[in-house]
Formats: structure tokens, sequence, C-alpha cells
């Protein structure tokens, strides 16, 4: 069974998020909804273990 990371594990957190800022600049509320969600869905796809995106899902509700 595989097991979702909860450490630190971003080689660089600060630029990531500066990324996840910069990408939602000049968009809508709606516009950034969709983004958020396609950004969702193309990480689940990239992990690609149900598993680990179940943990994931039970971990960001608290």
């Amino acid at each position: 069974m595989a097991s979702l990371n909860t450490t630190r594990n971003a080689d660089r957190p600060d630029d990531m998020y500066q990324m996840l800022i910069d990408a939602h600049e000049g968009k809508t509320k709606a516009e950034s909804d969709a983004f958020n969600a396609r950004l969702i869905l193309t990480l689940m796809n990239h992990i690609g273990d149900s598993e680990v995106i179940a943990q994931a899902l039970a971990v960001a509700e608290g």
C-alpha cells in the first residue's frame, strides 16, 4: 500500500508558492477556480495512485 508523504518534500517551497501566486495573477475568481481544478487534476494524474489521492483528500479535509 502506498502512503502519502506529509513531511516537507519541496526543494524550494517559497519559489513554488510564488509560482502558484503568479499563476493566478490577473485571473477572475472563476478563472482561478478553474485553474485550480485543472492543476489538481493534473497533479492527481501525475500521482496516479488512488490510495494516495484518498489520503491526500483526507488530510486536506482536516
